[in-house]
């Protein structure tokens, strides 16, 4: 288990991350979403020791990561900005994650590097950026560790492989109980994947959940009456958006799906649709329930 508690870090006069906590269970995909300079790497990096936080406490199970070998052990990192040594090619690399990993399995890493295709003797400054980040990940992966930290994972990846990856990932944290930590600017990336989200902006986290509590605890409901009406016609129902034109509604509600319905139905509609939300919906209307305004935050405007 990792827990941060209240934990704080500063560039010079620039705050990255403002008291940050929240805890990540074993067997846990925990994926880390925001916008360019909202602290996701940064939050990696104290995770993974690269960084002290000025302030709070970084532990796995207690212990703290910061210059401790026998945490880090267990611990990979896959940045986004990826390095590997000079003229190196797959067999080069492996020798070396073997050489800082007891735990790496040779045979793991040629599997791996056999299903994606990936030429262990070629130099791997020929590779394509995607096959970079491939040859990246299954080096980390073949170390078994129990921690996996990906920043911006599915990055140069096509649809095929990325689903692959995905795949692979989630294999590895069901049979090791491991714990898989992933960046990504896009919800969509993430929206299958992790067991919970956490959205950070500007240095602070805005919301944390499980993702299937998001997505069954909110619905956008289209209804209509044959009189006028306004908002307050709804009073006792959780309403987060709501928008009239004409006689019809769009309104997000937050509550039981059933529950929902019958309030509904109670009132006498001519028209009653209840919508489920993409992920980005659920965590657009959230965040602007907080008093965010998140309106260009993800791959597309909410409509």
């Amino acid at each position: 288990m990792i827990e941060a508690k209240n934990v704080c870090k500063n560039f010079d006069d620039f705050c990255a991350l403002n008291d940050i906590s929240c805890v990540i269970p074993d067997g846990c995909i925990y994926g880390l979403v925001g916008t360019n300079g909202a602290g996701k790497s940064t939050l990696l990096r104290i995770m993974t020791g690269v960084y002290r936080q000025d302030k709070g406490e970084l532990t796995y199970d207690g212990q703290p990561v910061y210059e401790n070998q026998a945490v880090k052990r267990d611990i990979v990192y896959v940045p986004d900005e990826l390095y590997f040594l000079p003229g190196s090619n797959l067999n080069r690399m492996a020798k070396l994650y073997r050489a800082a990993y007891p735990g790496f399995d040779m045979d793991k890493f040629t599997r791996f590097a056999e299903d994606l295709g990936l030429d262990r003797k070629k130099n791997i400054a020929a590779f394509s950026k995607g096959m970079k980040r491939q040859a990246a990940i299954i080096l980390a992966l073949a170390c078994n560790p129990k921690y996996m930290f990906f920043d911006e994972t599915f990055d140069g990846l096509d649809p095929v492989m990325r689903n692959l990856i995905k795949a692979i990932i989630c294999q590895e944290v069901e049979q090791r109980r491991a714990v898989a930590v992933i960046t990504s600017h896009s919800l969509r990336e993430l929206e299958d994947t992790c067991d919970q989200l956490a959205l950070l902006h500007k240095g602070g986290l805005v919301l944390e959940s499980e993702i299937i509590d998001l997505k069954t605890n909110m619905f956008k409901v289209q209804t209509a009456f044959l009189d006028d009406y306004d908002r307050t016609r709804f009073a006792g129902i959780d309403i987060l958006h709501f928008v009239k034109r004409g006689s019809v509604s769009n309104i997000i509600v937050r509550g039981d799906r059933g529950e929902i319905i019958d309030r509904f139905n109670a009132l006498h509609p001519v028209i009653l649709d209840i919508l489920p939300l993409t992920l980005e919906e659920v965590f657009t209307y959230e965040v602007e329930a907080l008093g965010y305004d998140f309106s260009a935050m993800f791959d597309r405007e909410v409509e």
